[in-house]
This record gives C-alpha cells, sequence and structure tokens, in this order.
C-alpha cells in the first residue's frame, strides 16, 4: 500500500451511523432519504431540480435522452476526459466529435475548435470541467446558443466550483440544460458509486426521473409508503436507480463538502507554492485557482519521455500517481472504421506529459511538502520543452 495514497475518504462516525439507520429502516432502494438527498443537493446549487441515479454515466445518458438527442445527431465532447463522458453519446446512437482542448496547461474543451466542428447534425455539447476547474462556459453558451445546441455538463470533477458567466457567477452545473455529478468513490462527494442529475427544466426533471426506473410514474417507495396504487409506464426506461444507503452516505458528505473542498484548495495551494521552482514540471491550469473545486492535482511534464521513469520513481517512495487521461478517441471502441477522428494536437500532447499527484482532504501540508521534494528530486530540473501553441 503506498504511504501517499491518490485519493481517500473522509469518512467517520456520522456516515457509520446513518449506513446503520438505513439498514434498521429496512428499506434499501429509492426512498425518502432519496428524496431529501435530492432536495438537499438541488438547495446546495440553488438550483430546481435534482435527480439521484446510479451513476454520472447513467445522467449524461437519461440527460441526452431528455434533450431528444439520438441516431443521426453529432454531439460536441471533448477528447480529454473519461470515457464516461462519450460513451453514453453511442449508447442514444448519435455520433460524438471530439473537440482539442484550449492548451497552454488548459485542460478543458476549446470554445474556437467547438465552433469550428459544428454541422448541420450538431444537437448537443458535453463540456466538461476537467479536474474541478470550470470550462469556458459563457463562450460555449454563446456557441450553443447560436446554433442551437443543447448543453450538457459533466461536472463529476467540480461540484462545489464556481463559474463566471455575463458578469454573475454560479455554482458548476446551474447553466446548461442539464448537469451530472459523480460520487464515485475518488470524488469530492464520495458515495462509493451513484450521481445526480441537476437541470432548471421541469420537463427534463420528469423525464429523467421516470427513465431511471422502467419508465414508471410512480417509485416503489410511492406505492409503500401508500401515496400511490398502480403506475403507468409511458415511454422506455432503465434501472438506473440509486440506494438509500448512497443517499445517506451522499447527505452526510454534502455537509461536509465545503470545508473538505477548502482543505483542497488549501493543499493545492501549497503543491504550487513548492513547485513553482521546479523546471521540468508545470501545474495544470495554473493561472486559475480560486473558483475550482480541486478534484485532482494535475501536473505537466516538460519532457513526455520522462513519465514512465518519472511515476516509477515516486512509487518508490510511496507516492501513488496516475494518469488523467488518455484521450478518448485513441481508444480502439473510437477507432473503429467509420468512427475516424481528426487530430486533436493539443489533446494528444498533454495526455503524453500529464500526471496526477496525491490530493485529498486527509493529507497534512507537511505531507504536500514531502511529495513535492521527491517530485523536484525526480523531475524538477529538466530541461524546458515547449508546448504547442494554444487553441484559444
Amino acid at each position: 500500500m503506498p504511504r501517499y495514497l491518490l485519493s481517500d475518504l473522509e469518512y467517520g462516525e456520522d456516515e457509520e451511523r446513518a449506513v446503520l439507520e438505513v439498514l434498521r429502516s429496512r428499506w434499501l432502494s429509492v426512498g425518502p432519504r432519496s428524496e431529501a438527498f435530492e432536495s438537499e443537493f438541488a438547495a446546495f446549487l440553488g438550483a430546481r431540480h435534482a435527480v439521484h441515479v446510479a451513476s454520472c454515466t447513467a445522467a449524461l445518458h437519461l440527460a441526452l435522452l431528455a434533450c431528444d438527442i439520438g441516431p443521426g445527431d453529432e454531439v460536441l465532447v471533448p477528447s480529454y476526459t473519461f470515457v464516461a463522458s462519450a460513451n453514453p453519446i453511442l449508447y442514444v446512437g448519435a455520433t460524438p466529435v471530439f473537440v482539442d482542448i484550449v492548451g497552454g496547461g488548459d485542460l478543458n474543451m476549446s470554445p474556437a475548435d467547438a465552433a469550428a466542428k459544428i454541422t448541420s447534425r450538431s444537437k448537443a455539447m458535453i463540456v466538461v470541467h476537467v479536474a474541478g476547474f470550470p470550462a469556458d462556459m459563457q463562450s460555449l453558451l454563446t456557441i450553443a446558443e447560436r446554433h442551437g445546441l443543447a448543453v450538457i455538463e459533466d461536472a463529476a470533477h467540480a461540484l462545489g466550483a464556481m463559474y463566471t458567466a455575463r458578469g454573475v457567477r454560479y455554482p458548476v452545473g446551474r447553466l446548461g440544460h442539464a448537469a451530472c455529478f459523480s460520487f464515485f468513490a475518488n470524488k469530492n462527494l464520495p458515495t462509493g458509486e451513484g450521481g445526480m442529475l441537476v437541470t432548471e427544466d421541469a420537463a427534463i426533471a420528469t423525464r429523467v426521473r421516470q427513465a431511471r426506473s422502467h419508465g414508471m410514474t410512480k417509485t416503489s417507495w410511492d406505492k409503500a409508503s401508500g401515496r400511490a396504487t398502480d403506475y403507468d409506464v409511458q415511454r422506455l426506461g432503465f434501472n438506473y436507480r440509486s440506494t438509500e444507503l448512497a443517499a445517506a452516505l451522499g447527505r452526510i458528505q454534502l455537509r461536509k463538502l465545503p470545508a473538505n473542498n477548502d482543505r483542497r484548495r488549501e493543499l493545492a495551494e501549497r503543491y504550487r507554492r513548492n513547485l513553482a521552482g521546479c523546471d521540468g514540471i508545470e501545474p495544470a491550469f495554473g493561472d486559475r485557482f480560486a473558483d475550482a473545486a480541486h478534484h485532482l492535482f494535475a501536473v505537466l511534464l516538460r519532457d513526455p519521455t520522462t513519465r514512465a521513469g518519472f511515476r516509477e520513481r515516486l512509487a518508490a517512495e510511496g507516492i501513488q500517481t496516475s494518469i488523467h487521461y488518455p484521450p478518448v478517441h485513441h481508444f480502439t471502441q473510437y477507432r473503429r472504421p467509420g468512427r475516424e477522428h481528426e487530430p486533436l494536437p493539443l489533446t494528444a500532447d498533454a495526455a503524453e506529459r500529464e500526471v496526477t499527484l496525491p490530493l485529498h482532504p486527509l493529507l497534512t501540508l507537511d505531507d504536500v511538502d514531502i511529495i513535492c521534494s521527491h517530485v523536484a528530486s525526480v523531475g524538477g530540473r529538466r530541461g524546458r520543452r515547449a508546448p504547442p501553441e494554444t487553441a484559444g
């Protein structure tokens, strides 16, 4: 087991009690705790509707369906993301159109490249807020409105982050047609599995709520609690429900989220200060800081050929690292005949140089100092390598 884990859980007696209460209630599927979690989550973001589902991937799938995306449609999506951002596009029979990143340390979708790839078949864009740093929503929303595109936010990394659009600050997740959040075990709000879809549109919320449970107009809890005696199935649905156990954990973690995000920000600030003099390494999103959720601490090596050795030497010191992410358009699934994609030079360059360092609320400032001392000794004195030009 590494001494310095990439991520860890800030769990304690409150979570234990919450799970025990669910077990003693003898109701494990969607029920009163799920409803309370949805209400509290929506209130946290200042949103009108929140629907608890099995995963962020399920939320993205349901969002696309609720926005009437289907066969023949194209959906803009970054390749610099986890594959779950793109897979739901294939689920609905649409075509992913991969967009390059901004570059220059900004790993988010480039508005300029997105605009250049819109065609008559474009119907939506999935905007990913990589590592918890908000994408340029003001520019992307302007493009989407000009072309009549639905905007779905993949906010898996970004719960608690803020962005500014049209002179107003909003919590991430408020400006698209729908936003999808992840509660996977390594996220800022972890429940093991699970996700949430947030929207201001009542029609989208209704469609998603029904579709998550086989298309039924009523839930099992509606019947068990006496609120309903029968139900209808008005459209095709799925088994995308979450559980009361996940909701109970989520409610506790939501209360802890502001303090835990503040801790992540403090640790990220310490990383940046310590690594400022390292010639061979630069933090991603180097010119931005305050409004991020700091889900990941990503650095870019100047020389991509050193990455394997860099990670091996850190592992030898007990420091766990990862890579976020291999480009989606490089995977075999997305390189099959008929799915050829244009080169994305900035995505390819960053993906070859990125390394993710440990970041979670249980780390101490001393831990970060020790990690940085090893990082500097292993990779911080390499010669400088000029990155490609940014895409804007």
